[in-house]
């Protein structure tokens, strides 16, 4: 079972070191500890940055916070089925 706060933990570690607002994925990549190969693991979910990238939409940018990104994030991912 996926706990979708532990996903939100990891990706706001993850996302919150980018400099906000954000225009685009790739102004993420910098500040990624392990850049597009960034994991995100909970349960049966596991999926990298890269990979994440394409299963999203093209976003609502520019995103303000990681906070606003990350949710919207998620929201995607729940809409989609992926946990």
């Amino acid at each position: 079972m996926v706990d979708k706060d532990e996903l939100r933990e990891q990706m706001l570690d993850a996302f919150s070191g980018a400099d906000y607002p954000i225009n685009s994925p790739m102004d993420l990549v910098p500040a990624l500890p392990s850049g597009p190969s960034t994991k995100f693991e909970s349960g049966d979910f596991s999926m990298t940055a890269m990979e994440l990238n394409t299963k999203l939409g093209s976003g609502d940018f520019p995103y303000e916070t990681p906070e606003d990104f990350v949710d919207d994030v998620l929201e995607q991912l729940e809409e989609q089925d992926q946990f």
